[in-house]
């Protein structure tokens, strides 16, 4: 058993999340509001190390009334345990899990223990199966995944997004090192991820698009 997972982003009209060394605003405030009720409802939010080390995040809920208690459990996914101690993530805003390789070095996830949750899985690289596997048995049944382009590549190629909703903002950024959406190795042409879509919202000047992952 896995949790359900749905990959929420916002991506400018040509396909860019951010620049190619920080992230920026793409879309508008009732967005931002809508993002942060999806935290609500989920138990669980995951991002990569590369989210952290260039945004370093809270990953709280912020946005709108929220008791401590309301965050989601934080979910890092870190192969070689780079996430710096002081990182927001770390905070006792809200309950912090760290998903490491064994590879990491010992002496870094020893440090990393006295602050969060650490669990180790795969060998060189994050065994993504195998964590979102342990993640359900710690009662994580639900992940809003908030990753960058290289786990939202890494997520689909394992089929493990059930869901998409991406926020299309009024903006064209350009750049042959900003960040897409999804990038990594890439699919072969006849093995790309289909969607299904479910709902097109206009949100202020944006475009919301709902999908269901098919496989």
């Amino acid at each position: 058993m896995k949790p359900y997972v749905l990959l929420n982003s916002a991506m400018t009209v040509d396909g860019k999340i951010a620049t190619n060394n920080s992230s920026m605003k793409i879309s508008g405030k009732n967005d931002l509001i809508r993002v942060h009720t999806l935290r609500k409802e989920y138990d669980g939010i995951m991002v990569g190390i590369n989210t952290v080390l260039i945004d370093n995040p809270k990953l709280t809920i912020h946005k709108i009334n929220c008791k401590k208690s309301e965050n989601p459990i934080r979910i890092i996914v870190d192969s070689s345990a780079r996430i710096p101690l002081d990182s927001k993530v770390l905070n006792d805003d809200a309950k912090t899990i760290v998903i490491v390789s064994s590879k990491a070095n010992k002496a870094s996830v020893e440090l990393l223990k006295e602050k969060c949750n650490v669990i180790i899985c795969g060998s060189k690289q994050v065994n993504l199966k195998l964590a979102l596997d342990k993640l359900y048995s710690l009662g994580i049944k639900s992940i809003l995944l908030e990753g960058g382009s290289t786990l939202n590549f890494s997520m689909f190629k394992e089929k493990l997004i059930d869901e998409v909703s991406i926020c299309i903002g009024s903006k064209i950024l350009g750049g042959y090192d900003s960040k897409t959406f999804v990038d990594g190795e890439g699919f072969d042409k006849n093995d790309c991820i289909n969607l299904k879509i479910k709902k097109v919202e206009k949100i202020d000047d944006d475009i919301l698009l709902k999908y269901d992952v098919i496989y």
